[in-house]
């Protein structure tokens, strides 16, 4: 396996990454690349019946199980819940763990979006891409590295903004063959289930996540799919790695 065919997801809390990016993820691992998944905070609020130091360790329990259906690894940045902060501490974790899995490829959730530590998870990661290779933000265990990774945004849950705008992809990518599997990584989230019917009244977890992929698809005129905004500011790479290795699965829009 080519060293450098890594990439990193970054969800703000467990099930993130399974709802938006997980089909890409699959159609990567079998172009070869090596997958890793972060979560920005273990989703320590989500629950009705366990304290958050218990729900905390099932959600990561729960996150690294589906991981594994990528031969992925897991790790979580420890941010708290509903109060993800851009602040120092999270951007240095976030950087740290760039520097140590030196991804070439890095996903993170959309910079608007319903959820306000998705939009923070969203600004931590992109500081901590562009910082990967500042060697004056020290991060204790892991050196500086001169590579500014891609960098692509996930859709919004809804794909829509908080004023019910769309949010139009630059590209989608057809999911068709994997949605299978996501579904199955998604499913590992057992507790999220649970809480979600407990908080919301309904039991629409699994079918949710393939309504929107069903959206993104319908877009593209496949069954399922997901969407994806490339980050092309200053000192990010410009040319377009995913079209360049998923091809004939990849549609610009």
């Amino acid at each position: 396996m080519d060293n450098k065919k890594i990439v990193l997801a970054f969800g703000a809390h467990p099930d993130d990454v399974e709802f938006l990016c997980a089909g890409t993820l699959a159609l990567l691992k079998d172009k070869g690349w090596k997958i890793h998944i972060a979560t920005m905070t273990p989703g320590d609020k989500g629950s009705v019946a366990h304290t958050r130091e218990e729900i905390s360790a099932i959600r990561k329990k729960e996150a690294a199980d589906s991981a594994a259906l990528l031969n992925a690894g897991y790790d979580c940045m420890e941010g708290e819940d509903l109060l993800l902060i851009y602040e120092k501490e999270m951007i240095v974790r976030t950087t740290r763990l760039i520097r140590k899995v030196k991804p070439q490829i890095v996903f993170a959730m959309s910079p608007t979006d319903y959820h306000v530590d998705h939009e923070i998870s969203s600004k931590i990661v992109m500081t901590a891409c562009f910082s990967a290779g500042i060697k004056l933000l020290e991060t204790e265990g892991a050196e500086a590295f001169d590579v500014v990774p891609y960098l692509y945004y996930m859709d919004p849950l809804d794909g829509k903004d908080i004023f019910g705008k769309d949010v139009k992809p630059g590209i989608i990518v057809d999911i068709t063959d994997k949605i299978a599997l996501k579904e199955k990584m998604l499913a590992c989230h057992s507790s999220q289930r649970e809480w979600l019917r407990k908080h919301h009244g309904v039991d629409q977890y699994i079918n949710t996540m393939k309504d929107i992929s069903s959206a993104r698809g319908n877009m593209i005129n496949k069954e399922y799919g997901e969407g994806f905004r490339q980050h092309l500011g200053h000192a990010f790479p410009q040319d377009d790695i995913l079209a360049n290795e998923l091809k004939d699965y990849v549609h610009k829009i």
